[in-house]
C-alpha cells in the first residue's frame, strides 16, 4: 500500500470519521458549561459535583482538575493562611457558617472543611448575561443575613466590584466577618490604605476592622454592624468563652432586676453556687475593686453575708487607692491589698472625698490589667465586685475587649445612674447597663451596698 492510498483512507474512511467525531465531542464538552449557564441562569460549578464523561474519550472534570492542580493547592494554602490570621485575632471560630465566593472556591471549601468547619458552601460566579432573567446576574442565591463568614478573592476580576462587595455584605449576619483578598500589592504601608479604601467606601452596614499583607496579596476584613444590640453585646468574645458557656443554661434562674432597692435585697439574690457545683474547684478568687467605698467600721461586712461559700475558701484581693482605710484589712489572714492609684481618678471631682484620701503614691510601673489577667486566668472560680465608676467601667470594657471577662464567673455591680464625673454610665442608665451585661451572658447582680 503506497502513501497516497493510505492518505485517502485516512481522510475518506472510517478512521477519519472517528477522529472527527472525537474532536467534536471534546469541543462540545468545553462549550456546554457556559452554554447551559447562559440559557438557564444556573451556576453549574457552585455545587462542585458535576463531571462530564464521554465514552471512549476522558472524564472532563478530571482533566480540568489536573489542569488546575497547581492553582488548587495554592488556593488551599491561601485559605488556611486567612483562617489562621482571623482566628489569631479572635474574629473567627470553627462554628461559623461559611461561604466561599468566586475563583478558587472549590479548594477554599475543602480547606475550610479540613480545618474543622462543618457548615461550608461555595459558589463560583462572575457576572453573566442570563437569557432566563434577561439581565446581567450579580446576585448570590442566598438569603439575607445567612452566613457568619464570607471569603472571596474576586474583587479584581469582576467588572462591577461594588455589586460583589454589597452582595457579600447582604448575606452576612450582623456581626459576621467578610474577608476579601486583593492584589498583588506593594509591601509599603500606603498600599494597605489604597487597597482598603475602595472596599471601605462601598460598605453600607459594615466597617473595615483589619488590613494586612498576606502572600503578596492584601487581606481586607470587615465586620457587619450589629442591629439593636446593647453596649456590651457589641464585643466579639471567643467561641470557647468558659463563663458565658457555663452560665448560659442558668441565666433564667438569676433574680430579676429592680428599679428601686428592695427591702433585705440580699435574700433575693440568686447566688451562682446555688446552681453550679463548685466543690471540685481548686482555686477560688474574690476581687473587690474600690472596696473602701462601701466598707464600714464592721470589718466582717466585706463579704456577702448569705453567700453559699465561706469566704475562707477564697483568695481575697482588695483593690483600692486609699491605703488608710485598707490598713485594718490587709493584716487579716487570706486578704491581700492591691494598691491601684488609678481609682483615685473616680474621686477627682469630689472635694469631700479628696480630703480623706491619701495622696497619690508612685505607681512604679505596676500594670494593673496585666495583674488582673494573670490573677483570674489561672483561677477555677472568680467572683468580682466593683462600683460602676468611670475607671471601673473602662476596666469592664477592657475585660470584654480582651476576652478576660470569660474568666469572671459572677459579678456584683454597685451602680448609680451618674458616675463621679457626672457622666451617664455606659448604656445610658444602670438598668440598661445591667440588661446589657446579662444579654451578653454575664451572671451579674445589682449590689445595693451595705
Amino acid at each position: 500500500m503506497d502513501f497516497k492510498t493510505l492518505k485517502l483512507m485516512i481522510f475518506h474512511g472510517s478512521l477519519a470519521r472517528r477522529v472527527l467525531l472525537r474532536a467534536l465531542m471534546v469541543i462540545t464538552a468545553l462549550s456546554i458549561v457556559p452554554l447551559l449557564q447562559i440559557i438557564s441562569g444556573v451556576d453549574l460549578e457552585s455545587g462542585y459535583s458535576s463531571s462530564f464523561i464521554f465514552p471512549g474519550t476522558f472524564t472532563f472534570s478530571k482533566a480540568w482538575g489536573s489542569f488546575k492542580m497547581v492553582q488548587y493547592g495554592g488556593n488551599r494554602n491561601l485559605t488556611t493562611s486567612v483562617v489562621k490570621e482571623l482566628m489569631g485575632k479572635n474574629m473567627l471560630n470553627y462554628s461559623a457558617k461559611a461561604l466561599c465566593v468566586g475563583e478558587g472556591s472549590m479548594s477554599a471549601v475543602m480547606a475550610l472543611k479540613d480545618l474543622g468547619f462543618f457548615d461550608v458552601h461555595g459558589v463560583y460566579r462572575h457576572p453573566f448575561f442570563s437569557l432566563k432573567h434577561k439581565k446581567f446576574i450579580y446576585e448570590l442565591d442566598y438569603e439575607d443575613k445567612s452566613y457568619d463568614f464570607v471569603l472571596s478573592r474576586d474583587l479584581d476580576k469582576v467588572s462591577v466590584p461594588a455589586l460583589l462587595v454589597l452582595e457579600i455584605e447582604r448575606v452576612l449576619k450582623p456581626g459576621g466577618i467578610g474577608a476579601i483578598l486583593i492584589g498583588p500589592t506593594g509591601s509599603d504601608p500606603t498600599s494597605l490604605i489604597r487597597s482598603a479604601t475602595p472596599v471601605s467606601s462601598l460598605l453600607k452596614a459594615s466597617i473595615v476592622v483589619y488590613v494586612d499583607h498576606l502572600n503578596e496579596l492584601t487581606l481586607v476584613v470587615f465586620e457587619k454592624k450589629l442591629e439593636n444590640v446593647t453596649y456590651f453585646e457589641q464585643y466579639r468574645l471567643p467561641a470557647d468563652c468558659p463563663s458565658m458557656t457555663n452560665n448560659k443554661a442558668i441565666m433564667n434562674h438569676i433574680e430579676p432586676l429592680m428599679e428601686v432597692k428592695p427591702m433585705e435585697f440580699e435574700e433575693n439574690i440568686a447566688y451562682l453556687p446555688e446552681f453550679v457545683n463548685v466543690s471540685s474547684k481548686q482555686r477560688l478568687v474574690y476581687i473587690d475593686i474600690g472596696a473602701s467605698e462601701h466598707m464600714n467600721s464592721n470589718v466582717s461586712s466585706w463579704f456577702f453575708p448569705s453567700y453559699p461559700l465561706d469566704h475562707k475558701a477564697f483568695d481575697v484581693y482588695f483593690v483600692d487607692h486609699n491605703i488608710s482605710v485598707m490598713l485594718s484589712y490587709i493584716k487579716r489572714p487570706g486578704i491581700n491589698f492591691v494598691y491601684y492609684p488609678g481609682l483615685a481618678e473616680n474621686r477627682a471631682t469630689s472635694s469631700s472625698t479628696n480630703r480623706d484620701s491619701d495622696p497619690f503614691l508612685e505607681d512604679e510601673g505596676f500594670d494593673f490589667q496585666l495583674w488582673f489577667k494573670h490573677t483570674v486566668q489561672y483561677a477555677d472560680y472568680v467572683v468580682l465586685k466593683m462600683n460602676a465608676g468611670d475607671v471601673e467601667l473602662q476596666l469592664l470594657s477592657d475585660l470584654f475587649e480582651s476576652g478576660i471577662i470569660c474568666f469572671i464567673d459572677e459579678l456584683f455591680l454597685h451602680c448609680s445612674d451618674r458616675t463621679e464625673s457626672g457622666q451617664a454610665v455606659k448604656g445610658g442608665d444602670c438598668m440598661s447597663l445591667f440588661k446589657s451585661l446579662r444579654r451578653a451572658g454575664v451572671y451579674v447582680h445589682q449590689w445595693w451596698g451595705a
